[in-house]
């Protein structure tokens, strides 16, 4: 054993060999956590303890499976085999198996997944006779298992004032009603649900006393990976299983704890040794993954959360390059900064495209880098999702516009018909389409006269056919008239989509809502792009649709090592992965920390750690970016840098750009500005007609007498350029309306600019 223990530091063998009671390891990034956890469980084995009384707790079934190998590399395989370790979930499931009459099941109960339980509450929702527009059954279902992994059940749901007085606000006062059905209705079906797994076993363990010491005494040391994402019911369960002997062992990192939103509680790693008053603490705080410059910039960082366990992280590795902040003028510059630098370091550092990662806020976010590194051919994947076009919301609102651009479209037809819900069912569907063959006309034919072409189908839903081809004969008139952006806001807000997208408290809603605002600032971009480079006949649907057509063609090529591809994914994805080259994007106000988070400091500490996490996923290097425009909501706004980096030691950071900019004059260009601009979609309220109208004059018309006086420029000059930052001038043809200038710029390459469009001011 010594020999196997020889291979520790100082601190982590400390923490290995200290069984005698409870104990909490608090583990920095990159210091060896799971190297800690094995070797203690196999120095326990050494010890002479029984594999099958020892109970090891993790979150993924991967994080298990991989315990468990390098265990059996250890000891050997016949004893890892007799180990109890597993997520949560498993564990206590089978606990519940054994024990299921205590608590009114019987040992064969079917678990429901996801899909099941929104059905049984969809019914539910559906007899009550409630809006389901309103009461989503996902929204629903996050509320009752945000309840069960708070151990509040049922009955006590429904006395509590403060989780009715909550449901009042979110328009749905009925929860508790539904929650108690669904409960009553599991029962009787001998069913539970994931987060049932957790409260029942609690119940089981509090209610029966003589069960919870059977499984104290079998499972004699209990060791708790990532204790700082355990939530109030996992902890409770534990607790009860230790409270006699307090051996056990939680491993975690508060500067890690980012998973609020999923229930996470903060508190239990903070206030572990309150509850276990004889705990030892130890600190690992040597990191083996990041160089000096990286672990630096991110202790300076987490200092300034005030809610946490004490401890100075330190590398031995090299130096190492600095940490880079790459100021942008703009969204699209810093994605062109970030795809730029990607080559460079592949082309010239060798370092492989599965080294490098690109790390954001939100979803949304992948958006623009997608489109950047697709336009240099640079192989990339969606790490833990989807491709931003391949998005449900998406694929929705483009299905629209592919009607509107081709009334022939079949496929766009039929997926959007009766979405959202209009009252035109998949019978009636069925109808027209038969009809349509049996015609030899084409669907839209038939849509646009049902009683001529089908008679069968109903008259009552024939009157709906025919308002939803209405409608979108308004867009299709529209479609050449009206650019891609002022026609896409009319689309998303008229037809209900918004409303559809946006509601719901579900966990994907925000998701959601963010993908529809960037889908919408994509929008403006490109018709103000396509304006600005003298385009101005490419502005419509049509060719926004053209665009998007050769985007998810690349997207279907799945034959790539995933090793050979940049990672994109968000800060909360890369949790516990680590990269040679990490670039964290959008580093701004209003983005990270996201507006909600500056009004609460809890959630402002928690958006901290989120920046720590990001920063400790770097090996070498580590660069940051924020821009000093970018399109949101439609609308071009101009965020500040983050506090955060207001927070990092200028000797750890080396500063790219300039961080002051004469934002006024870029505002008084602005070509996408009009008398009446489009009102935030976030309200998502229905324009009238004649608003509507008002509306897509106002920017049709724009004109440069609108604009600012127009700047002369040369051969050679300098220019600062709103979207695509410093540019050099490379020539100057046209006169008038029509002069137009060439410039090559730092990070955008070669653009051709209309003048009196053109975004930009003269530097030198």
């Amino acid at each position: 054993m010594e020999n196997l223990l020889s291979s520790l530091n100082p601190n982590q063998r400390a923490a290995v060999e200290y069984i005698d009671g409870a104990q909490l390891v608090i583990a920095g990034a990159g210091s060896g956590k799971t190297r800690v956890l094995t070797y203690k469980i196999a120095y326990l084995l050494s010890r002479g303890m029984n594999p099958w009384n020892i109970l090891a707790l993790t979150f993924t079934n991967k994080a298990a499976r991989e315990m468990k190998d390098r265990i059996a590399q250890l000891v050997g395989p016949d004893q890892a085999r007799y180990l109890n370790m597993g997520t949560f979930h498993s564990i206590f499931l089978r606990i519940l198996r054994v024990e299921a009459e205590a608590i009114g099941l019987r040992s064969n109960f079917t678990i429901y997944d996801d899909s099941d339980s929104r059905a049984l509450v969809g019914s539910i929702i559906k007899e009550m006779q409630l809006d389901d527009k309103v009461y989503k059954p996902s929204a629903v279902l996050s509320r009752i298992g945000m309840a069960k992994n708070n151990l509040i059940t049922p009955d006590a749901y429904m006395s509590d004032p403060q989780l009715h007085e909550r449901d009042l606000r979110s328009k749905m006062p009925r929860i508790g009603d539904i929650y108690r059905i669904y409960a009553q209705r599991c029962l009787m079906a001998n069913a539970v649900d994931f987060d049932d797994m957790l409260l029942f076993t609690y119940i089981l363990f509090r209610n029966h006393p003589e069960v919870c010491c059977k499984y104290a005494e079998r499972f004699v040391y209990i060791l708790v990976d990532e204790y700082q994402d355990t939530n109030y019911a996992q902890q409770c369960i534990v607790t009860l299983l230790t409270r006699e002997n307090s051996r056990i062992c939680v491993v975690g990192d508060d500067a890690q704890s980012i998973y609020a939103f999923r229930g996470a509680n903060i508190d239990n790693i903070l206030n572990f040794q309150r509850l276990y008053k004889d705990s030892r603490l130890f600190k690992l705080e040597q990191n083996y993954r990041s160089t000096q410059n990286i672990v630096g910039a991110a202790n300076c960082l987490i200092h300034h959360n005030r809610r946490q366990i004490e401890k100075t992280v330190f590398s031995e590795n090299p130096e190492g390059d600095k940490i880079t902040l790459n100021i942008a003028y703009s969204d699209k510059e810093e994605a062109a900064i970030v795809a730029n630098e990607i080559r460079r370091l592949h082309n010239r550092e060798h370092v492989p495209y599965g080294g490098f990662a690109i790390l954001y806020r939100t979803n949304a976010q992948s958006r623009i880098f997608e489109d950047e590194l697709r336009r240099q051919g640079t192989p990339y994947r969606i790490y833990g999702g989807m491709s931003f076009y391949q998005r449900k919301e998406i694929k929705d609102i483009i299905a629209y516009f592919r009607l509107v651009a081709n009334p022939n479209d079949e496929e766009a037809l039929k997926r959007i018909i009766n979405y959202p819900k209009r009252g035109i069912g998949a019978t009636s569907v069925d109808k027209l389409i038969a009809a349509a063959r049996r015609y030899d006309k084409g669907l839209w034919t038939v849509v646009s006269s049902p009683t001529t072409f089908a008679p069968e189908v109903s008259a009552a839903a024939a009157r709906r056919i025919v308002a939803f081809h209405d409608m979108i004969q308004t867009y299709i008139d529209q479609n050449k008239q009206t650019d891609a952006y002022a026609l896409g806001r009319l689309i998303i807000e008229q037809t209900g989509l918004a409303a559809e997208i946006f509601s719901g408290g579900d966990d994907d809603a925000q998701d959601r809502r963010e993908n529809v605002e960037e889908f919408i600032s994509g929008l403006r971009d490109f018709v103000d792009s396509k304006r600005e480079e003298d385009h101005a006949d490419e502005v419509y649907i049509d060719r926004f649709l053209q665009e998007v057509a050769l985007i998810t063609d690349a997207d279907r090529d799945t034959d790539k090592d995933e090793r050979a591809m940049v990672s994109l994914m968000t800060i909360h994805a890369s949790k516990g992965l680590e990269f040679d080259t990490v670039f964290v994007v959008g580093v701004e106000e209003n983005l990270f920390p996201s507006p909600r988070a500056c009004e609460f400091p809890r959630e402002l500490e928690e958006e901290r750690r989120l920046f720590y996490v990001a920063i400790t996923r770097a090996e070498k290097r580590c660069l940051l970016s924020c821009a000093k425009s970018r399109y949101q909501y439609g609308n071009m706004l101009f965020n500040e840098p983050s506090r955060f980096l207001r927070e990092i030691d200028p000797q750890w950071m080396k500063v790219n750009g300039r961080l002051a900019s004469d934002r006024s004059k870029f505002e008084e260009r602005n070509i996408g500005s009009s008398p009446n601009p489009i009102p935030d979609l976030a309200r998502f309220r229905r324009l009238s007609a004649q608003k509507n109208s008002a509306l897509t004059r106002g920017i049709e018309t724009a004109r440069p007498s609108e604009m600012s006086p127009k700047q002369t420029i040369s051969i050679g000059a300098r220019i600062e350029h709103q979207r695509f930052g410093l540019g050099r001038v490379v020539s100057v043809e046209g006169s008038g309306e029509n002069e137009k200038a060439t410039v090559e710029f730092d990070n955008a390459g070669v653009k051709t600019l209309l003048l009196k469009f053109a975004r930009f001011n003269v530097v030198g």
